[in-house]
């Protein structure tokens, strides 16, 4: 933080959407309680670090939007326990809830770098995607970085009530994983996927 400052603090922030193991409550508070020492302007920590988790998150919007949706199908195809027709339920609920899913999705740990993905599969409207994630992300950063801001030397603090409520969405995590693996092992069968549209079927 001393040594590249504000823009740091954003690097910093845009890589912890590429590789979730950097974890954005030490980040953010630590960039708080850095402008608290007067090493870096307070708006500039706001801004460069919302910046960061911008530019993370088009990254990874991209990575979705090459992948595609028939990438998708045929990875999903080859998954144990997997049905196509599970991908076609979440595109639907995507389509109906996709806004939601972004905005919110950028205050929800493990959720936050994921939900760009899905994003960019079904092709969300890159400005609409933009505005959802900047102002998702201004909130989720502007929380932590005041947080640490005002608790100065015990910025700390903020580690550890983040740290239950990222072991909460966790354990919610697995437990609906679990309950879903044992449903699709109890009830087996493959999904198939839906014909094209406007193809017909291939007799030659």
């Amino acid at each position: 933080m001393e040594a590249m400052g504000a823009p740091g603090a954003g690097l910093a922030i845009a890589l912890e959407n590429l590789f979730p193991p950097l974890p954005s409550e030490v980040i953010l508070p630590l960039a708080g309680f850095t402008a608290s020492r007067g090493e870096m302007e307070l708006w500039a920590a706001l801004l460069w670090t919302t910046v960061g988790s911008v530019v993370g998150a088009v990254a990874l919007y991209w990575v979705g939007a090459l992948l595609g949706r028939d990438r998708l199908f045929a990875i999903a195809a080859k998954l144990p326990l997997v049905k196509i027709s599970d991908i076609e339920k979440t595109e639907a609920w995507f389509a109906k809830h996709g806004n939601k899913a972004v905005f919110f999705g950028r205050m929800i740990p493990i959720f936050r770098s994921l939900i760009s993905v899905p994003a960019g599969v079904e092709k969300m409207p890159l400005r609409t995607f933009l505005l959802l994630t900047t102002l998702g992300s201004a909130i989720w950063n502007t929380i932590f970085v005041l947080a640490g801001y005002h608790l100065g030397e015990n910025w700390e603090e903020v580690t550890d009530f983040v740290s239950v409520y990222s072991k909460g969405v966790l354990v919610i995590v697995v437990v609906v994983l679990i309950g879903f693996l044992i449903f699709r092992a109890t009830r087996p069968g493959g999904g198939k996927r839906r014909a094209s549209s406007g193809r017909g079927s291939d007799n030659g």
